[in-house]
């Protein structure tokens, strides 16, 4: 934190600029634009660029009341360098309704996951590092690269060919996201705790986030935006440590996948205490002048992503969650019940789904008709505190 002259000099001409753009992500048959909005805080004192969207998947809504309280924070809060949010990033999927049910998680047309379309170029890694010196200027090779990426996602977006509509989608919010230092991709899952995908390079700041359960995953891309905004960077930071042993790489990108909980469901006051601690990280990151949360003091349980089980059904049935999500569960507790109708008037009518091990249920199936070979369940196992 700066020393309190430096502090209230910068505060006494501290000038915060809004703005509120429309981005044309897709068209309907009719050739009609959809269009989503764009809100950004711009500040005249250096700092980190934040990119943050939500509800790229139709049905994990609240996101977008997360956005709300950050917006209505963020509103004279003193704030270096850019904050960029987009809320409902993907209205063709929240627009995709059967009956009660939201179905925005493929692209309707072509199949694609919405959230797996995003792109990534790994050949322009090692070409641009055997052309970097140790003595180089880090915030221009910063900018350097930046441009390289943003030109082989402009080359992709415009082929001549088409893209698909999610591919499209994406790539258009990725352009916006390549700017940022850090970029918060808002999700949900079906019946869901909270919690937090964090590369592994980035795990310190898991502590600043008020997520009690944390998912550490490898430089391996596979099509999701957190994922598409690290993976250039941690790589490009490994292949110069190869290349020059001893030398240190600090690009300063962070990205994370954060799980606000169930799908379908808006949660006014939860939000609230979300967007707190997403403040509470970007006070920790030096986005504001002085501090505008601190994280809550919790215990943060982790795992490795190959600890990040899914227990499958072994049998169709009407299930009864009996475990619920964020619970500890110790190994051979139950966790589910499996009603077989065709077995009504037989002992075996009931099937017992029991924990193989000491786990944490994250979350489950949103509904109560299961068929054999449904992801059950995603749960911690071997988890540790940080």
């Amino acid at each position: 934190m700066l020393p309190p002259p430096e502090r209230l000099s910068l505060m006494s001409s501290l000038k915060v600029k809004f703005s509120k753009e429309y981005l044309v992500v897709a068209q309907n048959a009719s050739g009609r634009n959809l269009n989503v909005p764009v809100y950004k805080f711009v500040s005249n004192v250096p700092g980190p660029k934040v990119y943050i969207q939500s509800s790229i998947h139709g049905a994990e809504v609240q996101g977008n009341v997360v956005l709300l309280h950050l917006l209505k924070e963020l509103q004279g809060a003193p704030l270096r360098g850019e904050v960029t949010l987009v809320p409902n990033c993907n209205p063709v999927g929240s627009n995709l309704k059967s009956g009660e049910y939201t179905l925005g998680r493929f692209d309707p047309v072509n199949g694609q996951n919405w959230n797996r379309a995003y792109h990534y170029n790994k050949d322009l890694i090692s070409e641009f590092a055997d052309k970097i010196q140790p003595d180089m200027d880090i915030s221009e090779l910063k900018q350097e690269y930046r441009s390289r990426l943003r030109a082989s996602i402009e080359e992709r977006l415009n082929n001549e060919w088409g893209l698909g509509l999610a591919e499209c989608l994406n790539l258009k919010l990725q352009l916006m996201a390549l700017e940022a230092d850090i970029v918060l991709d808002l999700h949900n899952g079906p019946v869901s705790t909270r919690h937090i995908y964090v590369p592994e390079y980035a795990r310190d700041s898991a502590k600043y986030f008020n997520i009690p359960h944390v998912i550490l995953i490898n430089n391996v891309f596979s099509g999701a935006l957190d994922e598409a905004t690290f993976c250039p960077w941690w790589s490009l930071t490994d292949s110069l440590i190869e290349r020059f042993p001893g030398s240190e790489w600090d690009f300063g990108i962070e990205a994370f996948t954060v799980e606000m909980g169930s799908q379908e469901v808006i949660d006014f006051d939860a939000g609230k205490e979300d967007s707190k601690g997403i403040l509470s990280y970007l006070s920790y990151k030096k986005c504001f002048v002085t501090p505008l949360q601190r994280p809550e003091n919790i215990t943060r349980y982790a795992v490795y992503l190959r600890d990040y089980k899914i227990m499958y059904s072994r049998f169709g049935g009407m299930v009864e969650y009996v475990a619920k999500p964020g619970q500890f569960i110790k190994k051979g507790e139950l966790m589910a019940r499996a009603l077989n109708i065709d077995l009504l008037d037989d002992e075996q009518a009931i099937s017992l789904v029991n924990a193989p091990c000491d786990l944490i249920p994250i979350l489950h199936f949103p509904s109560a008709s299961v068929l054999g070979g449904t992801q059950l369940y995603k749960c911690f196992t071997n988890y540790f505190e940080i």
